[in-house]
């Protein structure tokens, strides 16, 4: 425990503590001598009893006058979550429905959905740590990993706002591993990526993705925003000839997260309920222990300390007040 005071220089008059023992601070006896008065073993300890209460009024008070406090501190502890990163995409499709068409009326976007429900996944996950990627044409980094749902709801927020055209999922994909770089393995990790659309992935970037999820041993969960009408992930193309990750770029990423030798999960969300569904799901995945610091603020001991000193105050005149003087 940390504990330190403003004023160090007042503790020098924790001298006066040692008052009470120099000259008895209650009334003086009549006798001419104590030896006189019979031994009363009630009494001497009594009388040590008061003298030390004194001692701690004074002691109490003088802490008091130094101002006390218990330094901020990091406590390590144990709950159940994951580390996890968004990767949002903002794609130009992101900012349509799922029925392909711009938002008009009540209806909401992809990115809309996204949003609302993103932001009640952060609230619920107390321990979690979020992280936040956008991506397009570039990657962008949003919010690193933190204990800030404040910062990572502001940034799941900004995801709703128009997008570029094109999709870059390795690039996303690059960034959102290059988080778990600057934190030990504390916690399981996961990747969880929301997309509507794909790209074909080069041989040399399909290799660095292999690589970089094997050595971060992160969990993957592509949830594919699905617009009315277009192939899904595990669509098979009726004419054998468009079965090419030019064609079928969705189906093709799909195949190559299967080969990454990590747990991957995906899903097909076609509407907003589906959607909730998948996050849902992937909140009730994530639930391995996990190892967080929490920042214990500085604490200020002089209220304390001042109350402990009245209550010794208190004792020590009820003590007087019901002194009794004796004839002897």
């Amino acid at each position: 425990m940390n504990i330190g005071v403003d004023m160090p220089v007042v503790l020098l008059a924790l001298v006066l503590a040692l008052l009470p023992w120099w000259r008895q601070p209650l009334a003086d006896s009549e006798a001419a001598s104590l030896a006189m008065l019979p031994a009363d073993r009630v009494s001497v300890l009594l009388d040590w009893a008061l003298r030390a209460l004194a001692s701690l009024a004074i002691a109490a008070l003088v802490f008091a006058l130094a101002r006390p406090f218990i330094g901020a501190q990091r406590v390590e502890k144990v709950a159940r979550g994951a580390h996890i990163v968004l990767t949002l995409d903002r794609s130009l499709s992101m900012d349509q429905t799922f029925a392909g068409r711009n938002p008009r009326g009540g209806d909401a976007s992809k990115s809309e959905t996204a949003r609302r429900l993103l932001s009640a996944f952060i609230d619920e996950r107390e321990h979690d740590l979020f992280g936040v990627v956008a991506f397009s044409t570039r990657p962008m980094a949003v919010v690193p990993l933190s204990d800030d749902r404040v910062a990572a709801r502001a940034a799941v927020e900004a995801a709703a706002t128009p997008g570029l055209a094109f999709t870059n999922v390795a690039e996303g994909l690059f960034m959102a591993l290059s988080y778990f770089s600057e934190r030990r393995a504390s916690a399981s990790r996961a990747i969880v990526l929301i997309s509507d659309g794909a790209a074909e992935i080069d041989f040399r970037s399909a290799e660095r993705l292999r690589a970089q999820f094997a050595t971060y041993d992160a969990s993957l969960y592509w949830i594919f925003l699905r617009t009315a009408g277009s192939p899904g992930l595990f669509d098979k193309p009726k004419d054998a000839r468009n079965d090419n990750a030019k064609a079928m770029p969705e189906r093709y990423l799909h195949k190559f997260f299967q080969t990454l030798q990590v747990p991957y999960t995906p899903y097909e969300a076609d509407n907003p309920a589906a959607l909730a569904q998948a996050i849902a799901d992937i909140d009730r995945l994530e639930t391995q222990p996990l190892v967080y610091s929490e920042r214990i603020p500085r604490w200020d001991l002089s209220g304390w300390a001042y109350g402990a000193a009245a209550v010794l105050l208190l004792v020590g005149v009820f003590a007087k007040a019901a002194e009794r003087r004796l004839a002897v």
